[in-house]
């Protein structure tokens, strides 16, 4: 022969490189939050229903989506009415505070608990599941509080939108809106909470299997429906290829 060392098939086969999946190769480029095209920001996360998040699973993550930005509303909505109460004689510290929380939990609520939860349905995420059913939690309650309208929390409440009914009838009504509105919220999310729940333990998620996520990694970049399907179409070359075998007897060369 020519002295060349020889080389077992599944050790050359093993070395050859296999195709990473990254969003540059698929092509896709992030679209949330749509900015125009003259600001000098691009979009920070990519998001799309149809292609990333099961069929079975779309109307109720497109649901928790529009409880967003309902909920962004109402914070909107409550600045409003608590520059209404501070005109007609309130205190304007509850403006500033409502002005805080518009900018504060409007995009940390899409951060902290509506990406949590896509991030879960997309990739059946256990980690992902546990982040969201904790953060949304303490964001239920949150609102609740919320609705309540206790004094100096700047929030158009029940509490304050009817006692302030003795001082200003006009900007009492116009608190009433985000008293109904934080009212609507928390019954939704209520309902989100349960739905996501129940789907979650009918999948057979634990806090084991969250735990296992965090402790190999994969919580901070699960695969997505199309990198799994990737994965077993045979796109990709397997982690052990098969070896071709040869007959026992005779020349195995021509």
């Amino acid at each position: 022969m020519c002295g060349n060392k020889h080389i077992p098939k599944t050790r050359w086969l093993q070395a050859l490189p296999r195709p990473v999946i990254t969003a540059e190769m698929s092509g896709k480029e992030n679209n949330f939050p749509p900015l125009p095209k003259f600001i000098p920001l691009k979009p920070c996360f990519y998001q799309n229903f149809s292609d990333e998040i099961p069929i079975e699973h779309q109307v109720l993550v497109k649901r928790i989506y529009r409880l967003w930005l309902f909920y962004c509303a109402t914070l909107g909505v409550n600045l409003v009415a608590c520059l209404a109460w501070w005109i007609g004689g309130g205190s304007g510290a509850n403006f500033g505070l409502a002005l805080v929380w518009l900018l504060l939990f409007s995009p940390c609520s899409y951060v902290c608990w509506f990406r949590p939860a896509y991030k879960a349905f997309r990739a059946d995420s256990s980690f992902n599941f546990m982040a969201f059913f904790f953060i949304f939690g303490a964001q239920f309650v949150l609102t609740v509080i919320q609705a309540v309208g206790f004094s100096g929390w700047g929030a158009c409440g029940w509490l304050a939108a009817i006692g302030f009914f003795q001082t200003s009838v006009g900007a009492a009504v116009i608190m009433l809106l985000p008293a109904i509105m934080f009212s609507m919220s928390a019954a939704m999310m209520a309902i989100v909470i349960m739905k996501v729940h129940k789907i979650y333990r009918g999948a057979g998620g634990s806090f084991q299997k969250a735990q296992t996520e965090w402790n190999t990694g994969t919580w901070r970049n699960p695969p997505s429906r199309e990198a799994q399907y990737n994965n077993f179409s045979g796109n990709s070359l397997p982690e052990y290829p098969t070896v071709p075998s040869y007959p026992a007897g005779g020349s195995q060369w021509p």
